[in-house]
């Protein structure tokens, strides 16, 4: 099994929690909603002998830690919580995979440090920034939704208009042979909570400056599951990314947790992109 290094680092106004495994070119995962450091393993297990796999928790989930608990996070300091975790351990720019939130705090570190990320593939950001105004009103609705049934009645009564809203279906999702999805632990329901009422919140408030992100010197691909629903924000997020970019969006299995459901097969997909 490979050896996992694993550190903290102070950062502004927190503590994250990071492991590195592999070898190779440093490959940053900036795992999906309520994900830590090991949310995909069966997908890390499927790269790290080809790149030297960094991943993290998140301030406020799992093994991270926020000074001040009632600070409330945003896209930009997540990002710069990457961008200070990569000046500490890369001498040189990194293959950066952004799923979901994780796409989303990617495109802050393009607009900001591009020299440190010379490939971005943006897997369906949760970027409601990026969409028309009637439809960013109505999905940040959405997610306003989510919170208010999580404050309600508790983090798993939110887990299903949630899974709505990013179009997974639990009851029909395809999952790779020998693949069974991480079970819900007291942490990662912890981490669902500080998810939907914390980091929603960021979701929604989130703006970037455009021109700035067209000008970056980061290659940017985004990606869309293939069984992620046409009308879904998060799809459509990352069509409208492909367009700003003058791209086109690449199909990856599964749908918005494929990183989960079809870790080998995504790992592919993830190779076929860095060596383009």
């Amino acid at each position: 099994m490979t050896t996992i290094e694993t550190a903290t680092l102070p950062v502004d106004g927190a503590e994250l929690y990071y492991e590195i495994r592999g070898t190779g070119p440093m490959l940053l995962i900036s795992q999906s909603g309520e994900g830590d450091a090991r949310r995909s393993e069966g997908l890390v297990r499927n790269l790290e002998n080809e790149f030297t796999v960094v991943t993290y928790d998140r301030r406020g989930l799992s093994r991270s830690r926020i000074h001040e608990p009632s600070a409330r996070p945003s896209v930009a300091a997540h990002a710069d919580d990457v961008h200070r975790l990569l000046t500490a351990i890369a001498d040189q720019p990194v293959l950066m995979l952004g799923c979901s939130m994780g796409a989303s705090l990617g495109l802050h570190l393009a607009a900001t440090h591009p020299e440190q990320v010379h490939t971005l593939i943006a897997h369906e950001p949760v970027s409601p920034w990026l969409l028309a105004a009637t439809q960013r009103a109505h999905h940040q609705r959405e997610l306003e939704e989510c919170q208010e049934v999580c404050r309600a009645e508790g983090w798993r009564a939110a887990l299903a208009p949630m899974a709505r809203t990013l179009g997974i279906n639990p009851a029909d999702q395809e999952i790779e042979e020998g693949v069974q999805l991480p079970p819900i632990t007291p942490e990662r329901a912890a981490n669902f909570t500080y998810f939907i009422e914390r980091d929603f919140t960021a979701i929604r408030e989130d703006q970037l400056d455009v021109d700035r992100l067209t000008r970056t010197s980061t290659r940017i691909l985004p990606a869309v599951g293939r069984r992620t629903p046409a009308q879904v924000f998060d799809r459509l997020c990352a069509f409208e990314l492909a367009e700003l970019m003058g791209v086109e969006a690449t199909e990856f299995p599964g749908g918005h947790n494929g990183n989960l459901t079809h870790p080998a097969a995504y790992a592919e997909s993830v190779r076929r992109l860095a060596d383009r």
